[in-house]
């Protein structure tokens, strides 16, 4: 009961719930629009059927009653428009607070659970599903609920002025509804066999290109000329099958809006007392009553899609709702103490990968200004070492501390001018090369960037750019070592107390790892280096501890 509480308060409509809330004004004026639009679309009718009745009773035409029916088309065709433009303002909002909400849910997930995640699936449901999410509100739920209304309405006011006419329309709009509904699954799933049709197609080039030594070497031309052709047939049977229920729909309305009306009129022009009754009404009455019938039928149609676009949309709501209700990473309470800085401890660590123990009962110290390099086989840990360091992993025995401090205590704003790394692979985010070591945090000063690209070595190469500091950062901007140089200053920045370095002498020619030696010689004054390196264990000195082993 208590996940499904927090399910409710983190989901989907929670936070459409928050986005209404946040714009009050707009979810009250789009409400009202919507409203105000349904209720705009009586009146023309109403009153062109006056003026009819004015004029056949001999009355003159007054300029006001022309005005005032003119005024009435213009004031629903301007509510229309508005509503629409507030729909999509209010899905932009919604779509907007949701993406936030999954966003912040995306930077508190455990790294454990974050490695299991897939990439595109992820991607999808930023894009895809909250597009799905918008069209469920605006034009799912809040034009249902506007066509349903013009529905009623319509019946309302034709039951009123010809009870007759209103009996019949109960009984032919159900059986309209369930024909729209049929057309409709047909045409879509004609839609969805065109599309796949048309991929199969489209992927017919590139894997032709991708083996087309093979299909020479076999002599496999017909064959894939064959599967060509029945790709491209298949999507224009599909297509041809969508073009006929198109084709089909619309004279289905038109003859049945017809009937309905011809129907209406040949019982109204009858001279039997009781159908007149039910079906007698004036001229006036008469043109109106055709009008609401001409308009009656588009929402019925439009309901159909609706109900189409809710469906689709409620699976990505729950693909949304289940990434959404997926736990989050314990987060430490802020500290009113300093950064923590001293001696790295690691005390009877315990860890492993589901079942696979890679980390057992390792305990080691790394004094404060002490260099170490981690040293073993392949997969004996070291790399992990450097997670649990970061506290991306929660352990399963014994502790790690920093300065007297457990690293899970750590805050996320604390880690960076607590713990600094290294990384084999710079990863570039947008904006100016400024911003690469500075990644928007306003703690670091422009100042203490150059500082630290000082120390890296790279300071006279950035400055030599066309804009310094400033300059767009595009992939080719810096050569490879120049790019692990940025690295370094990047962890240089805020003055960690320890520095982590995962292999990033890998992969550099003898020059080219030379400066980053050099720069790493530079960095590394004064703080505590951890590093998966024999090349800078070489340079730097230290010692060193196996991981798997007793220390050496």
């Amino acid at each position: 009961m208590k996940n499904r509480k927090k399910t409710e308060q983190n989901g989907v409509f929670a936070a459409i719930r928050m986005a209404a809330g946040a714009h009050p004004v707009l979810t009250a004026g789009t409400l009202l629009c919507v409203a105000g639009s349904v209720g705009a679309s009586l009146v023309p009718p109403l009153l062109l059927a006056r003026i009819i009745d004015r004029l056949t009773a001999g009355i003159p035409l007054t300029v006001q009653a022309v005005l005032l029916y003119f005024g009435s088309l213009a004031l629903e065709g301007g509510l229309s428009s508005a509503q629409e433009s507030l729909l999509v303002l209010f899905g932009q909002k919604m779509t907007h607070a949701l993406r936030t909400e999954m966003s912040r849910k995306l930077t508190r997930l455990p790294a454990s659970m974050l490695v299991r995640q897939n990439p595109g699936e992820v991607a999808a449901r930023f894009s895809g599903d909250v597009d799905t999410v918008e069209a469920l509100f605006t034009s799912g739920i809040i034009s249902m609920a506007a066509d349903a209304c013009r529905i009623v309405s319509i019946l309302a006011v034709i039951a009123v002025k010809n009870t007759g006419l209103a009996l019949i329309l109960l009984l032919v709009l159900p059986l309209f509804a369930l024909f729209t509904r049929h057309v409709q699954k047909r045409m879509l799933a004609a839609q969805l066999d065109n599309r796949r049709a048309v991929a199969a197609v489209s992927g017919q080039v590139p894997e032709t290109l991708h083996n087309i030594r093979t299909i020479r070497a076999l002599g496999l031309e017909a064959y894939r000329e064959q599967r060509y052709d029945r790709c491209i047939g298949d999507s224009y049977a599909a297509m041809e099958r969508t073009n006929f229920y198109d084709a089909i729909y619309s004279p289905v309305v038109l003859v049945l809006n017809a009937v309905v009306v011809g129907a209406v009129m040949l019982l109204s022009a009858s001279g039997n007392a009781a159908v007149l009754t039910l079906f007698g009404m004036s001229v006036g009455t008469s043109v109106a009553v055709i009008n609401y019938i001409s308009r009656i039928f588009e929402p019925i149609e439009s309901l159909g899609m609706e109900i189409q676009t809710i469906q689709s949309a409620m699976a990505g709501v729950k693909r949304i709702d289940a990434f959404l209700a997926l736990p989050e990473r314990d987060i430490p309470a802020p500290r009113s103490s300093a950064v923590p800085r001293g001696d790295v401890v690691l005390s009877h660590v315990t860890f492993g990968y589901g079942e696979h123990t890679v980390l057992k009962d390792l305990s080691f110290t790394v004094k404060a200004g002490e260099q170490v390099t981690l040293v073993g086989r392949t997969g004996a840990g070291k790399s992990t070492v450097f997670r649990l360091l970061l506290g991306l992993y929660h352990l399963e025995a014994g502790s790690i501390t920093v300065g007297g401090v457990d690293v899970s205590a750590i805050t996320d704003e604390e880690r960076r001018a607590c713990i600094g790394c290294v990384e084999q692979h710079f990863a570039r985010v947008p904006g100016t090369v400024l911003d690469q070591i500075t990644l928007g945090d306003a703690r670091i000063s422009r100042e203490m960037a150059e500082h630290a690209a000082r120390l890296a070595g790279l300071d006279a190469v950035i400055r030599a750019l066309p804009g310094g500091y400033d300059a767009p950062c595009t992939d080719g901007l810096f050569s490879q070592g120049e790019w692990q140089l940025l690295s370094i200053a990047r962890a240089a920045a805020a003055d960690p107390a320890v520095l982590l370095l995962d292999e990033i002498t890998a992969n550099l020619d003898a020059e080219t790892e030379a400066r980053v030696l050099d720069a790493l010689r530079r960095a590394s004054e004064g703080r505590t280096v951890l590093s998966i390196s024999h090349r800078i264990y070489e340079s730097l000195g230290g010692r060193t501890v196996r991981i798997g082993a007793q220390e050496e």
